[in-house]
């Protein structure tokens, strides 16, 4: 059994994933977290939809640590950067959803040798698919097809373009590496015709959408589409849980969704 310490567990993400957890023989939920200001920091907190499953919200990661196999943190970037630093220091191996974290300290910390953590801007396998495939699709289409890139999130979203968006200019970056690419961020007024290699990321807000991802490719007489669409934020809580259970058995490494999901 997996013993399992969940933080930012009162959150969209974190209240699903201890929810799953709870419910899954797979794992122990030995502990869950908040930030230090939650006013529930504390208290016992009851899992909806899992009778008897029932755990003190804690604020401090360093003094419950040594009693967990794997650490979840879907949080704050600021706080994720701390919690993977405290995870290399104590050899624990750990799962990051966060988004905006910074890359270059994420890459320092799979040089050392000392990290075990996957990190992965969505969780989701039918998004890793989705870079899977734009990948391919970027390889074989070659520079004839501009691409432009549309995500939507709900309105509470703070940041924009969503890091799956952001990931998947990378991975269509990456995969032309001939190309003198330009990022552009949105269009208005009079910007006159679109540049060869323009690569445009465009962010929409609205309602309760828990995610969408479209790539899209224009070419001569054509034009190809590749979507995601999520409907529930369990998809994404599934699969930081699929991480978990694989990362336990790994060497040291940093890995992500496409190294758990063999599509490397």
């Amino acid at each position: 059994m997996i013993r399992l310490f969940i933080t930012g567990a009162c959150g969209r993400m974190g209240s699903t994933i201890l929810r799953l957890a709870a419910a899954d023989p797979a794992f122990a939920v030995t502990h869950i977290m908040e930030a230090p200001n939650h006013p529930l920091i504390g208290t016992r907190l009851d899992v909806s939809g899992v009778p008897g499953a029932s755990f003190n919200l804690e604020h401090e990661l360093t003094r419950c640590i040594d009693d967990c196999d794997v650490i979840v943190d879907f949080s704050e970037a600021e706080a994720t950067m701390n919690n993977l630093r405290v995870s290399v220091d104590k050899a624990k191996a750990i799962v990051v959803g966060t988004t905006g974290l910074p890359r270059q300290e994420i890459e320092d910390m799979a040089k050392t040798g000392k990290a075990l953590a996957v990190v992965s801007p969505n969780m989701s396998i039918g998004v890793n698919l989705l870079f899977d495939l734009a990948e391919k699709a970027a390889r074989a289409l070659g520079s004839d097809y501009d691409t432009e890139i549309m995500e939507m999130h709900h309105k509470w979203k703070k940041d924009a373009p969503s890091g799956t968006a952001i990931r998947l200019r990378e991975i269509i970056k990456n995969a032309q590496p001939g190309r003198a690419w330009i990022d552009v961020a949105g269009r208005d007024g009079m910007v006159g015709e679109r540049k060869k290699d323009e690569i445009a990321v465009f962010a929409l807000r609205g309602g309760d959408v828990v995610g969408e991802h479209t790539v899209l490719f224009a070419g001569p007489g054509e034009r190809l589409e590749i979507a995601h669409r999520a409907y529930s934020r369990e998809n994404f809580a599934r699969g930081a849980l699929v991480a978990a259970k694989w990362l336990v058995k790994q060497p040291k490494g940093v890995y992500d969704m496409a190294d758990v999901l063999g599509l490397k």
